[in-house]
């Protein structure tokens, strides 16, 4: 069997298609009739070889080849869209304000603003790192070009969202330190105002009529990881992003109630932003996925 070439057009389409959630929307954005981008899926198939759908209701899901194929089709379409710009020397001057919470500003924000930089070095970028209320106000106000952040689900004006991630009980590494008593309050440790997950997990609590209480309240995440990390009680995130001094805890095994996942969304100050904001938008957007994967 000879080597397969893709075709980045036929993948283009393919991975709008999924991240639109509809292929007659994917052919409304890339300028094509549905007819034809249904041909570009076809064809991309027979070139990968396997069955790349499959039914899902009244609607088609991906099988395992294709959450693969489009696995490599995202990093294949950006390698090439960076190649694209460093090869015709497309020169961009001006600021880009752009925003994300804490959980990814060590670990997410230097991956993303490296590789901006190596094809936009003349673009001056102001990275704010917030909570989630901060930068919706700031998206919304245009203060910022766009900010990934939590979705609660509201409706929003030109929201993307980007995945939903399982919400857990986080504990120190050295989970020794950490013991409660069922009959005794669980301790807490939150932001020091109104929090998402916090409201997540004692609602989980209360439906499972376990007591709790807020042993530590802290105005950063910094905080709320020293405080976990010493064993002061537990805390509710994302696996995404945890420092090496705190673990996720298996609920099971520690009596705890399970969580509902949170959404995470990026959000636009305006429904098109100029081509190196979107170019800047969708790395942030590829590699939270790949942070996913990699989870």
């Amino acid at each position: 069997m000879g080597k397969v070439t893709f075709d980045l057009d036929m993948m283009r389409s393919f991975v709008t298609g999924i991240e639109l959630g509809s292929f007659a929307k994917a052919a409304d954005r890339l300028g094509r009739s549905t007819s034809a981008v249904s041909a570009q899926i076809k064809k991309l198939e027979d070139q990968a070889g396997a069955v790349v759908f499959r039914k899902a209701g009244r609607g088609l899901a991906l099988t395992e080849a294709g959450e693969i194929l489009l696995s490599y089709s995202r990093r294949l379409l950006d390698l090439n869209d960076e190649a694209a710009i460093a090869v015709q020397g497309m020169v961009v001057e001006g600021a880009l304000r752009v925003g994300m919470q804490e959980e990814f500003g060590e670990t997410l924000l230097p991956k993303v603003l490296g590789r901006f930089a190596r094809a936009h070095p003349k673009v001056r970028i102001e990275a704010r790192v917030a909570r989630n209320a901060e930068l919706l106000d700031r998206v919304i106000n245009g203060r910022l070009d766009f900010a990934m952040a939590w979705d609660n689900g509201s409706v929003a004006a030109h929201k993307t969202e980007i995945a939903q991630l399982p919400v857990r009980w986080i504990g120190p590494s050295e989970s020794l330190r950490w013991r409660s008593s069922e009959d005794e309050p669980l301790p807490l440790i939150s932001f020091d105002d109104a929090c998402w997950f916090r409201s997540l997990g004692t609602e989980a609590l209360d439906r499972a009529n376990r007591p709790w209480r807020i042993a530590l309240t802290s105005p950063s995440l910094a905080g709320i990881w020293a405080g976990v990390s010493a064993g002061l009680g537990l805390t509710i995130r994302t696996p995404l992003g945890l420092p090496a001094a705190v673990q996720v805890l298996d609920e099971a095994d520690h009596g705890l109630p399970l969580l509902r996942s949170m959404g995470l969304a990026l959000y636009r100050k305006d429904a098109e932003l100029d081509p190196a904001a979107e170019r800047l938008a969708m790395i942030v957007i590829n590699e939270v996925r790949a942070m996913m994967e990699l989870a």
